[in-house]
């Protein structure tokens, strides 16, 4: 399989954003987690190019404040969906009318977001998330935001350790990431209800981080759930992920 084609663009509001392209066939959006980017949720695991081989054109957007993306710390940068307004940009920049799109964690409740905001992908899957994770932002926020300040001394210390230590590896600015945070839009239990297109909630057996999977594939109204192995770390380097989300995709 050949390296990902990256490509820049301008997004609605001029910040630069990084896309990356593999394989020929129906376009695949696909959206990384949070403190992450697009090569270490789909590229490093195999994903992009296991589903490539199923006959996609993956393009894996890097988020906003994440991989080679701009990360702006200036306020304006970061108002409520901007992470969703960005996607639709993208979509737009890139001419789709008929595609998919695939989140994890982050990427998900971006996804999600999308939509409420207009974006009509024929079928989408969710990965790392669950009810709580798309209609309740304000504790899991919370925590990351307590993490990202004061590390070490954060009210759980050991998250707070991860947390800065992922940040260093991965060279994300910390005041980027609290705007990410700060974007954060719940999603009512309406908005969900709403939502026709068809989904695949697929999530880890031990991850608990977002909620429950099947109470979120429940309120969608064309929702469905698969359960892979892992916590919500582990899920997302598991081969399972990628082939359950080409199975639910190339589905009749």
């Amino acid at each position: 399989m050949t390296e990902p084609r990256t490509s820049r663009f301008q997004s609605f509001d001029g910040q630069e954003i990084a896309y990356h392209r593999m394989g020929e066939g129906r376009p695949l959006v696909l959206l990384h987690g949070f403190l992450s980017s697009a090569h270490q949720n789909w590229f490093a695991p195999g994903h992009a190019a296991r589903l490539a081989a199923a006959g996609f054109e993956v393009i894996a957007a890097d988020l906003r404040g994440h991989g080679q993306s701009a990360a702006p710390v200036e306020p304006e940068a970061w108002l409520p969906d901007t992470l969703a307004r960005d996607q639709l940009a993208l979509i737009a920049h890139l001419g789709l009318s008929d595609f998919d799109l695939a989140g994890y964690s982050l990427g998900a409740r971006t996804a999600v977001r999308a939509v409420v905001g207009g974006l009509a992908p024929r079928r989408m899957a969710l990965g790392g998330m669950g009810d709580t994770g798309v209609m309740e932002a304000g504790a899991r926020a919370a925590m990351f935001e307590d993490s990202i300040r004061h590390g070490d001394k954060a009210q759980n210390p050991r998250a707070g350790r991860y947390i800065q230590r992922t940040m260093a590896e991965l060279g994300l600015n910390p005041e980027a990431m609290l705007g990410v945070l700060a974007a954060f839009k719940e999603t009512s239990r309406a908005e969900l209800a709403a939502i026709a297109v068809p989904t695949l909630v697929v999530c880890g057996a031990d991850d608990q981080d977002n909620g429950s999977a099947e109470a979120l594939a429940d309120i969608l109204p064309a929702g469905r759930v698969e359960i892979i192995p892992g916590d919500h770390i582990g899920a997302v380097a598991q081969a399972e992920l990628s082939q359950a989300i080409a199975d639910f995709l190339t589905a009749p």
